[in-house]
């Protein structure tokens, strides 16, 4: 699988194009769609280039997340993978949500996992809620 036109688009309106680098609330240097590799304080970039590196980001997520079984439907594949564009494919491995897939827990249980992932610098983000509602949601379509 790889990731549907609708996370694309998702990814879009949650990220919002910049041009211009800029430091998310977690700090981090961050250009066009949410990329952060080799980003600095000079980097800019049109949205044509926004749109490449973004799909070069998600590249190696995507391969990771093939080789999970238990991700077996495209709306569980564009939550989780959403969830590893932004916030780490690291933290989704180790996370306690990855086990609760893999045990094939219910809905209301994985849906409260998700929305254990709402902080950034110790403070609760509002985009991060919105974020996490719509891969709650999109895990079970």
């Amino acid at each position: 699988m790889e990731a549907s036109d609708i996370l694309i688009a998702k990814i879009k309106e949650f990220e919002g194009y910049r041009k211009n680098a800029y430091r998310c609330p977690a700090g981090v240097w961050t250009c066009g769609y949410g990329h952060t590799r080799g980003v600095t304080a000079k980097t800019s970039c049109t949205q044509a280039h926004a749109d490449a590196w973004l799909r070069q980001d998600l590249a190696p997520l995507e391969k990771r997340l093939n080789g999970i079984k238990e991700i077996d439907s495209q709306g569980k594949f564009d939550a989780c993978l959403d969830f590893c564009f932004n916030l780490g494919l690291g933290n989704f491995l180790r996370s306690t949500l990855l086990k609760m897939i893999k045990a094939g827990m219910g809905e209301k249980l994985i849906k409260a996992e998700f929305m254990r992932w709402v902080y950034a610098g110790g403070r609760k983000l509002d985009g991060l809620v919105k974020r996490r509602e719509w891969e709650a949601e999109r895990f079970f379509q």
